[in-house]
């Protein structure tokens, strides 16, 4: 067999193994994506959200595109847009929902996220 088909196999069965969390992912967002998606031409990408220590009260969110799964990963599909998360930061963003904004004083992705509890005057990090 070449490496190529081992590849393929474990990452069959890998994705068949999956977990699945319960962050969501607005319309709105799911569409934002899909959009930027379309923009560069990639199929590939999923969503990935993650919890990294850093900013002012502790924890930062992270969000890009990423086109690889990991070991442990979680992974929901919204209508054709995967939702990645790691396993260590599933349990700081179960029931997490994301969402876009676009109006004339903010535009980007957001997150409400339930097991915050509080976040800093500038709203880039929580704990």
């Amino acid at each position: 067999m070449s490496t190529t088909t081992n590849e393929n196999s474990i990452d069959a069965t890998a994705s068949e193994e999956l977990a699945t969390h319960e962050v969501q992912l607005t319309d709105v967002a799911a569409g934002k994506v899909r959009s930027l998606l379309e923009q560069e031409g990639r199929t590939d990408l999923r969503l990935r959200v993650a919890v990294q220590p850093g900013g002012c009260s502790g924890l930062i969110y992270q969000l890009y595109f990423d086109e690889r799964l990991l070991d442990g990963d979680a992974v929901r599909d919204y209508d054709g847009v995967e939702v990645v998360v790691d396993k260590m930061s599933v349990p700081y963003l179960s029931g997490a929902s994301i969402d876009f904004e676009d109006t004339i004083s903010k535009q980007g992705f957001t997150i409400d996220n339930p097991n915050a509890g509080g976040s800093c005057a500038c709203g880039d990090s929580f704990h």
